[in-house]
C-alpha cells in the first residue's frame, strides 16, 4: 500500500514503474528523518539533525556521468566534456535497474527546479535511501500541497544505489553510472551514495534546457542589498571558492548559494537550500551556517562525531574533506523569501589560486569577463571529487564544466549578452594562495576578502586607483581602506619576487595554452582580452 501525498493519476505505475515494494510519495520532513533512522541509513543528531556516511564515494564521479546520444540531442552536446552513452545501453541500463528496483522500497519526491515559475523544471526524485529524499527536499524547492496534488513531471530522476552497472552492457566507464537521457526525459543513477549527484543532476539539466529559452543558467551564489532586490550581485565558483560563505553577508539577503538562471525577468535561485561544507566550519565566522548543524532534519554529510554526545568535529577530515550539511534556504535569517532579484549590477568571478599569483580583486572589462568565464581558472579542493587530496590548479570553463551540456561559447556567449544588456560590473576575486604557492603561502585572509567584495558592491571601489597588472591586463585596486597594501600586489607578498616573476609567467602561460581551443569561437574583442 502506498503512503503519502502524490497525484492520484501519476503514480510510479504511470510510469511504468512496477512490481515495488512500500512507496513513499511526499514524505514531509518528520517521517523522513524517522524512516532514515529507522532503516539504519544514519543517526539521529544533535537537534534531530541526520547523521550520514557515503561510504567510498564521498564526493561526485564527473567520469561517471554519460549523455545519452540521441539523435535530436547529439548535435547539441559538448562531447569533449561529457560521456557518450548509446541509446541501446541506456535502455538496457534502465531495464536491469528496474528489475534490481523489483520489491524494494522507494522514496518520491515531487519538486520544481527553479523560483521562477516561467522557467522552473518539475522534477520527481524516486531515491532508494530516505535521507536521499530529504536531502532532495531541502535542496529543490518545495511545492504546496494543492500543486502536489496536480503533479506531472517533467523530468524524472531514479537513484539506486544497490545498483551496479555492467560497463561492458551498460556502455558505461565502471559499476557507478550516471546516466541522462534528455530524450527520454529521465536520469539514472546507481553504485554511488553521495547525495551530491542528485542535485548536480538536475542542474546538469537546467544547463541544456534553459540556453534554448535565452536563460542564463549559471553556477553561482546570488544576494541583493536589504530592501533593494534591484540591486543584486552573483557568484560564480566552483566548490571550494567561497561561493556559500561569501553570499552569506549579514548585510545583504541571500537569493541562493548555488545555482541561478537570469533571464529577462532577472535572477531566480534554481533551489530551496544548500549544501555547505563543514571542514573547519566557525561559529564566529559563520554563525548562521553553523547553527544548521544542529537544527531538525539537517542533513550531516561524512562528518566524525563523538558516538556518545553527537558533538561534531569540524577539524577532523577522517573521511573526506568535503564533510557537508544539507538544510533549507529558510534556516538562514537574511535568506530570501522568494528566490528572485534584479538583474545583477556586479558579476563576481571568484577563483582559487593554489599558484599565490592573482590579487584579491580585479576589475573586468565585458571582453576581460568573458575571457575568465571560459577559461574558469581555479584549483579543484580535497574531497569534492574523487582523487583531490590536494588543491589542484585547473580550467573548468564556465566555472562548472562538469555540469555544462552544450558547447561553453553558448553560454559564455549568454552571459556576454546579458553584462552588454544591463551594464553589471565584472570582478575576479581570488581566495586561493598568497605569499607563496600551495604548500608555501597561506589562504588569502577571509576579512580583506569581505571587505573588499563590501567595497565592490557598495559602489566605493570603484572610486579608488586602480593600476594595470602586468600579466593579466585587468585593473587591481591600489589603496582599499581596511585592506593591507601589500595584498592588493601579490609580488610584494612573496619572499622572493622574482619566484613569483617565474610562477605568474608559467601561470600566463597556462591560460593562454588553455584558452587555444575557444579562439575559433570567440568575437575579435575577447581575443584581444587573451593574455599574450
Amino acid at each position: 500500500m502506498d503512503q503519502g501525498r502524490v497525484n492520484p493519476s501519476m503514480k510510479l505505475e504511470q510510469q511504468g514503474i512496477s512490481g515495488l515494494g512500500q512507496v513513499y510519495y511526499n514524505l514531509l520532513e518528520p517521517d523522513l528523518v524517522k524512516a532514515a533512522v529507522q532503516r539504519g541509513e544514519g543517526e539521529l543528531g544533535q537537534g534531530g539533525t541526520v547523521l550520514v556516511n557515503t561510504g567510498k564515494f564521498t564526493g561526485r564521479s564527473p567520469k561517471d556521468k554519460h549523455v545519452v546520444a540521441t539523435p535530436g540531442v547529439e548535435p547539441h552536446i559538448w562531447w569533449d566534456n561529457n560521456r557518450r552513452m548509446e541509446p541501446e545501453a541506456f535502455d538496457r541500463l534502465y531495464a536491469d535497474m528496474l528489475a534490481h528496483m523489483k520489491g524494494r522500497d522507494f522514496f518520491v519526491q515531487d519538486l520544481f527546479g527553479g523560483a521562477d515559475p516561467a522557467y522552473r523544471l518539475d522534477v520527481r526524485m524516486v531515491t532508494e535511501l530516505a535521507w536521499h529524499g530529504l536531502f532532495i527536499r531541502h535542496l529543490l524547492r518545495r511545492p504546496t500541497s494543492a500543486e502536489v496534488d496536480a503533479f506531472v513531471p517533467e523530468f524524472t530522476i531514479i537513484n539506486v544505489p544497490s545498483f551496479r552497472a555492467d560497463p561492458e552492457r551498460h556502455g558505461c566507464r565502471s559499476d557507478t553510472v550516471i546516466a541522462l537521457n534528455f530524450e527520454k526525459k529521465l536520469i539514472l543513477i546507481g553504485g554511488t551514495e553521495y547525495a551530491g549527484e542528485n542535485k548536480k543532476s538536475v542542474f546538469t539539466l537546467l544547463n541544456y534546457i534553459l540556453p534554448e529559452m535565452g536563460v542564463m543558467a549559471m553556477h553561482c551564489s546570488a544576494n541583493h542589498a536589504i530592501d533593494d532586490p534591484e540591486d543584486s550581485a552573483i557568484f560564480f565558483g566552483l566548490s571550494g571558492t567561497g561561493k556559500t560563505t561569501l553570499s552569506s553577508d549579514p548585510a545583504r539577503v541571500l537569493v541562493g548559494d548555488d545555482e541561478h538562471g537570469w533571464s529577462d525577468n532577472g535572477i531566480f535561485n534554481f533551489e530551496g537550500g544548500c549544501y555547505a561544507k563543514t571542514i573547519n566550519l566557525s561559529a564566529v565566522a559563520e554563525p548562521e551556517i553553523y547553527a544548521t548543524t544542529k537544527n531538525f532534519a539537517t542533513v550531516i554529510e561524512n562528518m566524525v562525531y563523538d558516538p556518545e554526545t553527537k558533538e561534531l568535529d569540524f577539524t577532523d577530515a577522517k573521511y573526506t574533506e568535503n564533510m557537508r550539511c544539507a538544510y533549507p534556504l529558510e534556516q538562514i535569517s537574511n535568506a530570501s523569501s522568494t528566490g528572485l532579484a534584479g538583474a545583477p549590477k556586479n558579476v563576481i568571478m571568484l577563483t582559487c589560486d593554489a599558484y599565490g599569483v592573482l590579487p584579491p580583486i580585479a576589475r573586468l572589462t565585458p571582453a576581460q569577463a568573458m575571457y575568465h568565464f571560459l577559461s574558469g581558472f581555479t584549483s579543484k579542493t580535497p574531497g569534492t571529487e574523487r582523487g583531490v587530496v590536494e588543491p589542484e590548479p585547473t580550467f573548468s570553463t564556465c566555472f562548472g564544466a562538469p555540469f555544462m551540456p552544450r558547447r561553453p561559447e553558448v553560454y559564455g556567449k549568454l552571459l556576454q549578452e546579458k553584462i552588454g544588456q544591463y551594464g553589471a560590473t565584472c570582478w575576479l576575486v581570488n581566495t586561493g594562495w598568497t605569499g607563496g604557492s600551495y604548500g608555501t603561502g597561506k589562504r588569502m585572509p577571509i576579512k580583506a576578502t569581505r571587505a573588499l567584495l563590501t567595497a565592490a558592491l557598495d559602489g566605493s571601489l570603484n572610486d579608488v586607483a586602480f593600476r594595470k597588472d602586468p600579466n593579466f591586463g585587468f585593473e587591481v585596486p591600489v589603496a582599499v581602506p581596511g585592506v593591507d597594501d601589500a595584498l592588493l600586489d601579490p609580488r610584494q607578498t612573496w619572499a622572493d619576487a622574482a619566484a613569483y616573476d617565474a610562477k605568474a609567467a608559467q601561470l600566463v602561460a597556462m591560460f593562454s595554452k588553455n584558452f587555444e581551443k575557444y579562439l575559433p569561437f570567440i568575437d575579435e574583442d575577447v581575443k584581444a582580452a587573451a593574455i599574450g
